[in-house]
């Protein structure tokens, strides 16, 4: 603290105060670096929240980066990222965590399987919390597109998949419920659909706030509600629930319902297609909150 002397009173003049740094995740097919997108974002945030910014690399390298958002196991980048935060001497007091598209349900999984140390606020933009039931588009090149495809079609939930490939660890097939429940080995896990663990919701609600951003337009994300945690009703793939009329939310397995009653979770839409943020969305919705 600085102080000040003048005509006999102290003047005490509090010190600059310093942003939460911010940790970044992207989406599939995209990298920690890309200056189109997530290096674009980094340099903005820097700019506006004067503020340590981590764009997540999870791999040693911006290639191995990007295949890895297809083909490394989810639960593997969860404990690589975790290590990545835990070494970080900037992130040690806390850090507000931002994700993109599958980014945003890794962050999830990350508060839950990791709380130290302690991630301040959540903003999912585009997230799969449901998982997805359908790939419209594939963001890749033809020849991962093609293997992502080879092996959907060997069946999502078949052990060789489930290991081998990102997307099917979030794939969630509202028409087998119990083989979603049984095989997923992320998203199934995190939702608390088999073994509930109290920790999870223990973890998640140490998160301060939530926002889930849905983009309304969205043709990458089936269904696009899965963004707010909506999904299809159990046994078909046409009429939709929100999170408010499922178990998750019922029995609050992730502590959401006592988080909303708290006003800790807010649910935001964008009238655009899949990541297609506006500048004046940055600026009204996502900076405000990253400066509290």
């Amino acid at each position: 603290m600085i102080t000040f002397l003048a005509v006999g009173l102290i003047l005490l003049v509090p010190p600059t105060v310093i942003c939460t740094p911010v940790v970044l995740w992207h989406g599939m097919g995209d990298s920690c670096c890309n200056p189109l997108s997530m290096g674009s974002v980094k340099k903005m945030l820097e700019k506006e929240l004067e503020t340590y910014v981590l764009s997540l690399m999870v791999g040693n390298s911006v290639a191995s980066d990007t295949t890895n958002g297809f083909f490394m196991d989810t639960n593997e980048q969860i404990d690589f990222v975790c290590n990545t935060i835990k070494k970080d001497p900037n992130l040690q007091d806390g850090y507000n965590a931002m994700g993109f598209s599958q980014g945003g349900q890794f962050l999830r999984g990350l508060a839950q399987r990791c709380p130290q140390p302690p991630m301040k606020q959540l903003i999912s933009i585009g997230g799969q919390h449901q998982g997805v039931y359908g790939f419209p588009h594939c963001p890749g090149s033809w020849f991962v597109c093609k293997e992502v495809d080879r092996l959907l079609n060997l069946g999502a939930y078949t052990d060789y998949v489930q290991s081998h490939l990102v997307q099917a660890q979030y794939w969630h097939d509202p028409l087998d419920e119990d083989e979603y429940k049984k095989k997923s080995k992320f998203i199934a896990e995190i939702n608390q659909e088999g073994t509930v663990k109290l920790e999870y919701k223990q973890n998640l609600m140490r998160v301060s706030n939530i926002t889930f951003v849905m983009f309304n337009k969205d043709t990458m994300v089936v269904p696009k509600e899965s963004e707010w945690f909506g999904f299809y009703k159990p046994g078909q793939d046409k009429e939709l629930m929100t999170l408010q009329e499922g178990d998750l939310w019922k029995e609050d397995k992730l502590g959401l319902k006592e988080m909303d009653s708290q006003g800790r979770l807010s649910f935001l839409k964008i009238e655009a297609d899949h990541l297609r943020v506006p500048e004046a969305f940055w600026s009204d919705e996502i900076i405000p909150r990253l400066k509290v």
